[in-house]
């Protein structure tokens, strides 16, 4: 059973800088494209940062230069540094694996307020 489960999020004042970390059970992880995407309240989800299997990134024009996505394909991991943390950040982060199928976890909540 496939499954995606992310950790990290919270409360943050602005400027400030949490690690998002998606633990994924897809098989075998190095094939997949993973992603990061956020969905305010009202709201669609959009994409933040991804990764392809190949290592190469991209990011929402929003969040370029302040957050980073990385993966560790030994341990079937991605993550997502995000730094100078905004108001405007805050939102519901969804990991995301892509290959055969499309897979979501649960969402975690990163709050950005003083």
């Amino acid at each position: 059973q496939v499954q995606l489960v992310e950790s990290g999020g919270g409360l943050v004042q602005p400027g400030g800088s949490l690690k998002l970390s998606c633990a994924a059970s897809v098989s075998p992880f190095r094939l997949y494209n993973m992603g990061w995407y956020r969905q305010a309240p009202g709201k669609q989800r959009d994409v933040v940062a991804s990764i392809n299997s190949g290592g190469i990134t991209s990011y929402a024009d929003s969040v370029k230069d302040r957050f980073t996505i990385s993966r560790d394909n030994a341990k079937s991991m991605v993550y997502l540094q995000m730094d100078s943390l905004k108001p405007e950040d805050t939102a519901v982060y969804y990991c995301n694996a892509q290959w055969i199928g499309s897979f979501w976890g649960q969402g975690t909540q990163v709050t950005v307020s003083s």
